[in-house]
């Protein structure tokens, strides 16, 4: 069997991964893609394997502002979970990439008979909570700066890649911030030589540099979710100066 790039599928037990593969469809997700309005029904769930979603918070119907992300770690779709069936969140996709997708009749069908699924989904969930409750606190009290490189290492754990495309607006809707603030935040990044950032492309170029301009709410949410699905996500790092992608390895804990 093929490796499980989806870690919330890879930590159930082989038997249990095995029932819900034929519902699983391979999908692309194309940037820009809304998988979800908030208000409308979850037809389906999705497990990103190299993919990002954001979920977005609108205020006054048309402002948005990120409130959690979603990537390899776990699924789009998760208050299915919980027995709800409409989504309170738009679910934007944010990086292009593979996933896999299941519809929200299977899925529920699925969870039912599955107990392991049922504590995965727990977990992640919880840690789903914690992401968002640290995102309002991090949005509210820390610099622009800071939280820009939390997202960026957020990003990047994700998507198992320090290259990424992101504008200055799409930025701004994922910072609640306006785009002169964009601006200014990863000019002082770049100008220490910690991110390349030109024509919409990010490059990550000192993995240990941005780590220590961000704000300590990376780290909790990262130890959030490592606790939750039971893995120990660890970055391997480049050099400053780098051009090379950050690769993610996953280490399963008993």
């Amino acid at each position: 069997m093929s490796a499980i790039l989806n870690s919330l599928l890879a930590a159930l037990p082989r038997r249990h991964y095995l029932r819900l593969l034929p519902g699983l469809t391979p999908v692309e997700l194309v940037f820009g893609e809304v998988l979800y309005e908030p208000g409308e029904p979850i037809r389906d769930v999705y497990f990103p394997t190299q993919s990002l979603v954001s979920l977005l918070t609108l205020v006054n119907g048309h402002l948005a502002l990120e409130v959690g992300m979603v990537g390899r770690e776990g699924m789009v779709g998760f208050p299915l979970a919980l027995g709800v069936d409409v989504s309170p969140v738009r679910a934007l996709v944010q990086g292009a990439g593979p996933a896999l997708k299941m519809s929200a009749a299977r899925f529920r069908t699925e969870l039912k008979r599955s107990p392991p699924l049922q504590r995965e989904l727990n977990r992640y969930v919880h840690a789903m909570m914690a992401q968002v409750s640290q995102t309002a606190g991090c949005n509210r009290f820390h610099v622009v700066e800071a939280r820009l490189a939390r997202w960026l290492l957020m990003t990047r754990d994700r998507v198992r890649s320090g290259r990424f495309r992101m504008t200055h607006e799409f930025l701004s809707h994922m910072l609640g911030v306006r785009r002169v603030g964009v601006t200014e935040a990863a000019s002082a990044l770049q100008r220490r030589k910690l991110i390349e950032y030109t024509r919409g492309n990010i490059s990550i170029l000192d993995d240990r540099g941005l780590e220590a301009a961000c704000c300590s709410c990376y780290e909790v949410v990262k130890d959030m979710h490592d606790a939750g699905n039971g893995l120990r996500v660890s970055p391997l790092r480049v050099s400053p100066g780098s051009r090379a992608h950050a690769q993610v390895a996953l280490v399963r804990t008993e």
